[in-house]
C-alpha cells in the first residue's frame, strides 16, 4: 500500500510540476517578465530561468520590460539596488557572450578538473558535494565524458532541512543526474533551527561518488599539476625558502588568551 501512495504521490508532483511549468510559458510567451511570472505562480527565479531560457521575447515585449525595470531603477527606496542589479545583469549577460562555442576539448577537461579541485573530495575516491544543479549535473556529464563512466553506478547522499520532502528531492536529483533512486543513500536531515535562514537550498545539498576512482582522482589532479606548471614551480622555490613553517610544535589554532 505505501508503494502504491509513494507512486500515486509522485505522480500527482510531475502533474503539478507540468501544469506549472505549462502556464509559465503560457505568461512569459504573453510577455512577463520572470518577477511577474515568480508572483503569480510562486516558482523560484532559478527554476523559471531552466524553464524559459529559450522562450523567445518580441521586440515590443524586450522594450516594455527594458522600460519597467529603468522605472523601477530610478524610482522607489530599492532604486539603488535596482540599479545595481540592472548592472550585474548586463556584465553577466555581455561576459556569456564572450565564451564561443563548442568549448574545446582541452578546456571542457580543465574546467571539469578545476572545478573538482574547488569542490571535490581530496582524499579517497571521486566525489563533489554541491547544491548548484547545473554545477552538479555539468560534474557527472564530465565524468561520464571523461572517465567513461554511466551515472548509473554513482552514489549519492542528500542534506536536506527537516520539512523537506526527502522521496520527492531523490526523484529531483536524479531527474537532473541520471542517477537512479536507488543509488541513493540515507539523506542527512538537519535539525531545525530557531532561527531565520535567509538562503534556504530549496533542493538541499547532494554528495555524489564513483566507487572505485580513486585513480581517475589522481589523473585530475595531475592534468591540474600540468596545467599550472609554472605556479608550482614558483610555489616550490619559496617552499623551500620558508619550510620551516610546516613544522609546528603546537596545533595553530589554539586560543592562547
Amino acid at each position: 500500500m505505501t508503494g502504491k501512495c509513494d507512486s500515486y504521490t509522485g505522480y500527482n508532483l510531475w502533474m503539478r510540476l507540468t501544469r506549472l511549468r505549462y502556464q509559465a510559458v503560457r505568461l512569459r510567451r504573453k510577455g512577463l517578465s520572470y518577477g511577474e511570472i515568480r508572483k503569480k505562480l510562486h516558482i523560484p527565479k532559478s527554476t523559471l530561468s531552466a524553464w524559459l531560457r529559450y522562450i523567445p521575447l518580441s521586440e515590443e515585449d524586450k522594450s516594455r520590460l527594458y522600460n519597467a525595470r529603468i522605472r523601477a531603477m530610478v524610482s522607489g527606496p530599492n532604486c539603488n539596488r535596482a540599479r545595481r542589479l540592472l548592472e550585474i545583469d548586463s556584465i553577466v549577460q555581455g561576459a556569456g557572450k564572450e565564451i564561443s562555442h563548442p568549448i574545446s576539448r582541452d578546456a571542457h577537461l580543465l574546467l571539469g578538473a578545476a572545478l573538482y579541485w574547488a569542490e571535490g573530495s581530496k582524499s579517497g575516491a571521486i566525489s563533489i558535494t554541491n547544491s548548484d544543479p547545473v554545477l552538479i549535473a555539468f560534474m557527472v556529464r564530465w565524468f561520464s565524458d571523461i572517465f567513461l563512466v554511466s551515472p548509473k553506478g554513482f552514489k549519492a547522499w542528500l542534506n536536506i532541512y527537516s520539512q523537506q520532502n526527502d522521496a520527492h528531492l531523490k526523484r529531483f536529483w536524479s531527474s537532473i543526474t541520471g542517477i537512479p533512486v536507488s543509488r541513493f543513500g540515507k539523506s542527512f536531515i538537519k535539525p531545525r533551527s530557531k532561527g531565520i535562514k535567509k538562503n534556504n537550498l530549496y533542493y538541499g545539498t547532494i554528495k555524489i561518488r564513483i566507487p572505485k576512482s580513486t585513480d581517475n582522482k589522481h589523473r585530475i589532479f595531475g592534468w591540474l599539476q600540468g596545467a599550472l606548471r609554472e605556479y608550482h614551480s614558483e610555489y616550490v622555490v619559496a617552499q623551500r625558502k620558508w619550510i620551516q613553517l610546516r613544522t609546528v610544535e603546537r596545533p595553530a589554532n589554539l586560543d592562547y588568551s
